[in-house]
């Protein structure tokens, strides 16, 4: 059965750019939710707030169909902010594509450094993203945002250089303990 590597944390906090250094790392599969967002945007245009949120929720769903026609010795990593959804719809999407065992590394960065990366970007983003008057609501959330329990998780202080070797390490170990 597929292994998942989860990359969580609120937007800003460095998930996407550790997704992006492990995968070429451990050469496993990548899905950013954000790029099968954008590609929605693309296609289907942008939208209020709500819009936004009904296309993550779509791109959430179309990232685990796609991880579940993998071949079932697979590793994938799935970069996205898990908690924006109830975590028993993580955990469907999971067992639906087929995942045995999932392990989870959390990106952290204190709110305000969260806030200035959020407004850093905004300019720079595919319209259909938030903008800049969501960068209060953000740092509230990076305040009291935690990983899911029940997944092995490894906490990443995300305002310092990633140890790409030592994070894929602990992945391919977690990986390697999940019995077949």
């Amino acid at each position: 059965m597929t292994f998942a590597l989860l990359v969580n944390g609120v937007p800003a906090s460095g998930k996407s750019a550790l997704a992006r250094a492990l995968a070429d790392r451990t050469g496993w599969a990548a899905f950013g939710l954000d790029t099968v967002k954008e590609a929605l945007f693309a296609h289907l245009g942008t939208g209020d707030r709500e819009h936004n949120r009904l296309f993550g929720r779509a791109s959430y769903q179309a990232i685990f169909a796609a991880i579940g026609d993998f071949p079932a010795t697979s590793a994938v990593i799935v970069d996205a902010w898990f908690g924006f959804q109830p975590e028993q719809v993580l955990r469907a999407h999971l067992a639906r594509a087929r995942v045995a065992d999932a392990a989870q590394v959390w990106c952290h960065a204190p709110p305000e450094v969260v806030r200035d990366r959020y407004l850093a970007r905004v300019g720079t983003r595919p319209a259909g993203h938030l903008g800049a008057d969501y960068a209060p609501e953000l740092e509230a959330l990076a305040r009291r945002a935690k990983p899911f329990d029940g997944f092995p998780t490894l906490t990443v202080d995300a305002t310092a250089p990633f140890d790409v070797e030592r994070i894929a390490a602990w992945a391919e170990g977690v990986r390697r303990a999940t019995p077949p």
